[in-house]
């Protein structure tokens, strides 16, 4: 992640920091410590000799991405890169699913991330994912360029260090300036005893509301 982050401010600085950069990282995390990914960044090329550069450079390019988060432990499930025409970004976005989250600090993309998953007192689950400092200078205003975590836990979500949470998503959104030396994002939840819940259970739950409902207005009717 930080290797495509210091790439993309690389193109920046060679076409005089026009545009913006951003960065989502989408993840849901299962008790056992699989998961799914989905990871979009986009920043806005001026003209073809920057989407040339941007692609020498392998920003852009669906093969060199695949490069950067390729491992046993991961399955790319796909790869897209397009140009949004409503504000001329042009956009990555890579979805995977991984075996274990600390899997991950095998890859290049997040060969310094540090992510940990560690069972504590009582069965509780300790998350933590580093983001390292991004080197910026040569003028670049790190207030402009966006970078965004995104987290849903299958638990009971004890204690965080979250910028906002909706019941088990929780959202950290820093500038390159707020990074600085680093962040880490920490997390401690008490796992449920399943990945997700089964669709039968959903199923099943509509079926007796749905029962409930006809005899009470059967009995209205009466």
């Amino acid at each position: 992640m930080i290797n495509l982050l210091n790439k993309l401010l690389v193109v920046l600085i060679l076409f005089y920091f026009t545009g913006c950069l951003n960065y989502v990282q989408e993840v849901k995390l299962y008790p056992d410590g699989s998961g799914k990914m989905h990871i979009d960044y986009w920043m806005k090329l001026p003209d073809e000799e920057s989407k040339t550069v941007a692609n020498n450079i392998g920003i852009f390019n669906p093969d060199s991405i695949r490069s950067e988060f390729s491992s046993v432990h991961i399955n790319i499930v796909d790869i897209e890169v397009y140009t949004d025409s409503t504000d001329s970004t042009t956009h990555a976005i890579i979805n995977f699913t991984f075996n274990h989250i600390d899997s991950l600090n095998l890859t290049k993309a997040f060969s310094d991330a540090n992510f940990t998953f560690r069972e504590g007192a009582s069965g509780v689950i300790n998350f933590t994912q580093f983001i390292p400092p991004i080197a910026t200078g040569f003028g670049i205003d790190a207030t402009q360029y966006n970078v965004s975590y995104i987290y849903t836990f299958s638990g009971s979500i004890l204690t965080h260090n979250a910028h906002l949470i909706e019941k088990r998503t929780l959202s950290w959104n820093y500038s390159l300036a707020d990074i600085g030396g680093g962040k880490t994002l920490s997390v401690t939840f008490r796992p449920y005893k399943l990945k997700e819940t089964p669709n039968w259970i959903y199923i099943l739950t509509g079926t007796v509301l749905a029962l409930v409902i006809f005899f009470l207005l059967r009995k209205q009717k009466k």
